[in-house]
């Protein structure tokens, strides 16, 4: 979205102190352990831009709450199954050789906005060692939340989505929907249903300190009913939706929608009637 299209007169310009104010009448609060997913251009026009919404964010929290957000790398996966855009399967092989290993401390973001990217950076901030999924995080859980990011389980229980669940932590989604919310891929992985499977999955990693592509089984994962199971959870558990700026904004604890996941997956979804002749 260009920035013009957040200019609207019938919305005033958001600053540090105006966020802050409306993500507290949203439900954050101090001492909170909260995953963030964002579009800040759905929030409409802000004055210090990704700076303000990260600053107001930790402002609500304090010291005391856990800040955390996605730090994906998802150019860094097997360029077999890129599709946005796809390359010539021609590349592949130099791509595998050549591509640079994951460096928490380096590696930009892809796809996941500008706070994200920005936070990834942010002072004092921790990164989980998955080179494709990882996670950034500040505060008093931070380490525990990016520790031990197992390479099998993206997002799994053993992953900072499977730890925020063990904290009993909340969601924050500004901006965007259910397609955005990270959480449900830890549903996929506990639930049981037809079709579940595993792909073949490569990345560039440090070994020992050398640069090997490495192969690995991961969770085939599929975000196609995120947006059905999100909303219907809602719905039925009475979450109200609050409005930061131009945007909705979906809050909400992240440990009773997984549950309530897990149980629809079981019973809902079937990949076996997808399956190709």
């Amino acid at each position: 979205m260009p920035e013009s299209a957040t200019i609207h007169p019938d919305f005033p310009p958001l600053t540090r102190e105006s966020l802050a104010g409306q993500f507290a009448a949203c439900g954050l609060a101090a001492g909170q352990t909260v995953l963030v997913h964002t579009s800040m251009s759905q929030l409409g026009w802000i004055v210090g831009g990704p700076v303000d919404v990260i600053a107001a964010l930790l402002d609500v929290l304090t010291p005391t709450g856990t800040l955390m957000m996605p730090a994906h790398t998802g150019g860094n996966g097997d360029p077999a199954y890129w599709r946005n855009p796809p390359v010539p399967e021609s590349w592949w092989p130099v791509i595998r050789q050549h591509r640079p290993a994951y460096d928490p401390h380096v590696s930009p973001t892809r796809a996941m906005g500008a706070v994200a990217e920005l936070f990834r950076t942010w002072p004092g901030v921790v990164r989980s060692d998955h080179p494709i999924g990882s996670f950034a995080a500040l505060g008093p859980n931070a380490a525990y939340l990016t520790g031990d990011h197992r390479l099998d389980s993206i997002f799994g229980d053993y992953s900072p989505i499977g730890r925020l669940y063990e904290l009993d932590g909340h969601i924050l989604l500004l901006g965007v929907d259910h397609s955005n919310n990270t959480s449900l891929h830890l549903a996929e992985h506990r639930a049981h249903f037809p079709g579940k499977a595993t792909r073949r999955e490569g990345t560039a990693m440090l070994v020992e300190g050398v640069r090997q592509w490495v192969e690995f089984d991961l969770l085939a994962l599929n975000d196609d009913d995120f947006p059905t199971i999100g909303d219907r959870y809602e719905a039925e558990h009475g979450i109200r939706r609050g409005r930061v700026g131009q945007c909705a904004v979906r809050f909400m604890k992240q440990r009773p929608l997984i549950d309530y996941a897990v149980a629809w997956m079981a019973n809902n979804r079937d990949f076996t009637r997808h399956a190709p002749d």
